[in-house]
């Protein structure tokens, strides 16, 4: 008898609706866990120091630590997603980060380094990858959610830097315990995310994405003019980000604030952030050809923000604010650019892949940097000008990062 093909029994629009709810939850639970992890550890460095008898710029190796990792690792998740699949990846990076959490929070000093060395590792690949999961699963939504995304990071974020010394007072484990609570969001998004895991999207390539060109005929982004600009601005963002977050409470406690306030008003900075999230989100979106309007909008505020730390620091709350609000816009600029500035979700794999692990290498380094300085100088003003220098260059990247161009 001949035989009859089997008829394809299509997807009822229902089950795809269930689908794609559970990946844009597991997406946002990934974004719970992208910043807490380190935004608790600056409110707590005094602290830390004192446990463990560190040196700032030790102390500060806590945070640039973590951003060395993002640069070393970032260009390996490519070939990594190759063999296990976007969403395996994911996973497996949330059961690290899980693990890392609470190693960090042991009582052994090597543990303490072991712990942020595998956080690091962790959120190096959730952060390459969720630009390319948007840009393939909801490619018409890329602005919206890229900002939804980053204001749920900067909600868990923001709790986590307002609660960080109140937990830490809790009980005699101190910032032990506030460093190890994260771990429990990090189980959570684990386990919503492991439906994801029938799923198995494989990147078409054999060897890194970030290296090579990519099918269809895509341009690499390492041989590509606006692919370095995209890199300029998701860096010197990042720069200015993480020292912030790093030294902001102790440069407030040096203009004579107490460590619990200043843990506050780096709450207040991540809860601005939100809203600056979700206003450029809502910009990014009707900024069709391109986005210019938006970096010189969100960008000039942290500038605002540093000179009126230098001038008036008892206006602390709202230099807090200005820095929340500009920092939160420029990031969803900045991941918005990875899906935006190419043509498919393997090209910004690959962007995103070169700009964090070029660009987390200077963040990595600044900390220390800036750590060394002042105990230098014993002041922080020098530090204050540089950050403002930084931003202006930012401004330039990022205008010509902006321009309605593909890589």
């Amino acid at each position: 008898m001949p035989h009859t093909p089997t008829a394809t029994i299509p997807t009822p629009p229902s089950t795809r609706i269930v689908r794609r709810g559970l990946v844009l939850a597991g997406i946002m639970l990934v974004a719970a866990n992208l910043r807490a992890g380190i935004t608790v550890v600056g409110p707590l460095l005094g602290d830390v120091q004192r446990d463990l008898g560190l040196t700032a710029v030790a102390a500060s190796a806590l945070i640039a630590l973590p951003l060395l990792c993002f640069a070393v690792f970032s260009p390996v998740v490519p070939p990594i997603a190759a063999r296990l699949g976007m969403e395996r990846t994911l996973a497996s990076a949330l059961a690290v980060l899980a693990g890392g959490l609470v190693l960090r929070s042991l009582p052994t000093t090597a543990l303490l380094w072991i712990g942020t060395i595998l956080i690091g590792v962790a959120i190096a690949a959730m952060n390459v990858l969720i630009p390319a999961l948007l840009k393939r699963d909801f490619p018409d939504q890329v602005s919206r959610l890229t900002g939804l995304f980053s204001a749920v990071s900067a909600v868990v974020a923001a709790t986590a830097s307002a609660t960080a010394v109140p937990i830490a007072g809790m009980t005699d484990l101190g910032w032990r315990l506030s460093f190890g609570v994260w771990a429990g969001v990090a189980v959570i998004g684990l386990g919503v995310f492991l439906p994801q895991l029938a799923n198995r999207t494989l990147p078409r390539h054999s060897r890194s994405a970030a290296w090579e060109a990519h099918p269809g005929g895509g341009r690499s982004p390492w041989t590509s003019t606006l692919g370095w600009q995209v890199t300029a601005f998701m860096g010197l963002g990042s720069t200015f980000f993480y020292s912030v977050l790093t030294w902001w409470p102790s440069i407030e406690e040096a203009h004579g604030a107490s460590a619990a306030l200043a843990g506050g008003h780096q709450g207040i900075m991540q809860l601005f952030s939100i809203g600056g999230s979700l206003v450029a989100a809502i910009l990014l979106h009707r900024m069709r050809r391109n986005q210019i309007g938006a970096v010189a909008l969100f960008v000039p505020l942290s500038m605002v923000a540093v000179i009126g730390q230098l001038s008036a620091p008892a206006l602390a709350v709202l230099w807090n604010a200005l820095l929340g609000f500009s920092i939160g816009g420029s990031i969803v600029i900045a991941l918005a650019m990875f899906a935006l500035r190419t043509r498919d979700h393997a090209q910004a794999a690959a962007l995103s892949g070169m700009a964090q692990s070029i660009g987390y290498l200077f963040a990595a380094s600044a900390p220390m940097i800036f750590g060394a300085v002042f105990e230098a100088t014993g002041s922080w003003t020098l530090v204050l000008l540089v950050l403002l220098g930084l931003q202006v260059v930012n401004l330039v990247v990022g205008m010509l990062a902006a321009r309605g161009r593909y890589v």
